[in-house]
């Protein structure tokens, strides 16, 4: 079965259980399924990460009150005081799997641990194993990978002695590494999310929404976030960002602004589900009375950055850095006839020139993920190599002439999630085609 085939089962097969278990209730359901991801990330990706990254264990920390980032990946529980996800290589074919100090009944019927102990027994445990390395979470530049505080890291130092002090290393890359490296469940659950995330973007900018001259970009971005609320869903980057653009860029974003004929309208915007957040845009545009279509200088405007986006698919691959692939990328696109903008939001005056800057970062647990990111503003993760199952934001921003405007240029951004197989770029749902029209 090919890869595209399998997402594709797997989504629909994700979508028929949420429908078909609903008797046992939608907590219930999605505590199973992120479940089965846990189980199947610590068997198939775990063991390859903490090898390749020169890990004999990981510990990571948790207190009351003061949870790691990676904690929903490793299973929620109460913590009165000190606990510990722990995870060694022992040698043998799979990781084990450790809770000390983590209680409740759901970290232990999820299947994916093999021992449960209390806080107080970390010394011992640490020392019969005798790791030649222990990563902890503390990290320069992932913030996800950074969760151990100053105290805890004292703590563990005090606890365990010099002997294992001296064995910490970070374990920036290999948080990294683990979670921007997908499992198929996880792959068909971040569709789904994508799915409902444009369903969404795409309903708000309609007439079911907006009344051109009474609703404003507030009453939009509210819409959006009520229909979070009412699918039990997360959100991205806290309110969505609903704004105008116009000759001389932003006009309003997400305020009382009231929305006039005539203004080119974009969302950027992203929905949780499960532990994973989306990343994505969409646009519009409001009819003049009297128009039917879309003004051809903006449909030109949009097919420019349609074509920046063919190029990125056709050359984004597994198996070169996130930094090489930026460069080859920005080459393409100059040798296509766009030009590369050196700074972002700051197109050059010339009204021939297309202007293009990209940033293509990584998505996933976050709506700004971890993993490999081919974009300027993850300078670390443009170290990192492009990995299988590794999921994109696949993010243009294009800039085009519009003789309406004096020669002045239209932004374009784009902006839709993807994983990358052995073949390349796949979507994950419909991507961005068009500008929506509201009458």
């Amino acid at each position: 079965m090919t890869t595209r085939i399998l997402i594709a089962c797997l989504a629909l097969t994700c979508v028929g259980v949420v429908a078909e278990v609903h008797a046992k209730g939608e907590a219930q359901q999605r505590w199973e399924l992120m479940n089965q991801i846990r189980q199947e990330k610590f068997d198939l990706v775990l063991p390859e990460v903490m090898r390749e990254n020169g890990v004999d264990m990981w510990i990571t920390v948790n207190r009351e009150g003061f949870d790691d980032p990676l904690t929903e990946d490793f299973g929620k529980g109460y913590v009165g005081g000190y606990g510990y996800y722990i995870f060694t290589d022992r040698g043998d074919g799979r990781i084990e799997r450790a809770v000390l100090g983590v209680d409740t009944a759901l970290v232990e019927d999820n299947g994916a641990y093999d021992i449960f102990g209390g806080p107080d027994e970390l010394k011992a445990f640490v020392e019969e194993r005798d790791p030649r390395t222990i990563a902890l979470n503390y990290a320069l530049n992932i913030g996800a990978a950074d969760g151990l505080s100053y105290t805890s890291f004292q703590r563990l130092s005090e606890e365990l002695g010099p002997r294992y002090a001296e064995r910490f290393v970070s374990a920036e890359k290999l948080v990294s590494d683990f979670r921007s490296r997908r499992v198929a469940t996880e792959i068909a659950a971040f569709a789904w999310a994508g799915n409902l995330s444009r369903n969404i973007a795409e309903r708000a900018f309609s007439n079911e929404v907006i009344t051109p001259g009474v609703t404003t970009l507030a009453d939009v971005a509210w819409w959006m976030r009520e229909q979070q609320f009412e699918n039990n869903l997360g959100t991205s980057f806290g309110m969505p960002s609903v704004y105008i653009t116009g000759p001389d860029g932003f006009v309003a974003l997400s305020n009382d602004h009231v929305i006039q004929r005539g203004d080119f309208l974009a969302i950027d915007w992203g929905v949780g589900y499960l532990n994973f957040y989306t990343d994505l845009k969409r646009h519009a545009y409001v009819l003049k009375e009297g128009e039917t279509h879309l003004p051809e200088s903006i449909q030109k405007a949009f097919d420019n950055g349609r074509k920046v986006r063919d190029i990125l698919k056709a050359n984004i691959k597994a198996g070169r850095t996130a930094g090489d692939t930026f460069e080859l990328l920005n080459d393409r696109i100059n040798a296509a006839g766009f030009k590369v903008m050196e700074t972002f939001n700051e197109p050059t005056d010339d009204p021939e020139n297309i202007d293009v800057i990209i940033g293509c970062h990584s998505v996933g647990n976050l709506g700004h993920g971890i993993g490999p990111s081919i974009a300027w503003f993850n300078p670390e993760r443009m170290k990192y190599t492009i990995q299988p199952t590794n999921l994109f934001s696949i993010e243009l921003f294009a800039y085009t002439a519009i003789p309406e405007w004096g020669g002045k240029k239209l932004r374009v951004p784009l902006e839709d999630n993807a994983i990358v197989t052995e073949r390349g770029v796949e979507w994950l749902y419909p991507v961005n085609n068009k500008v929506l029209l509201i009458r």
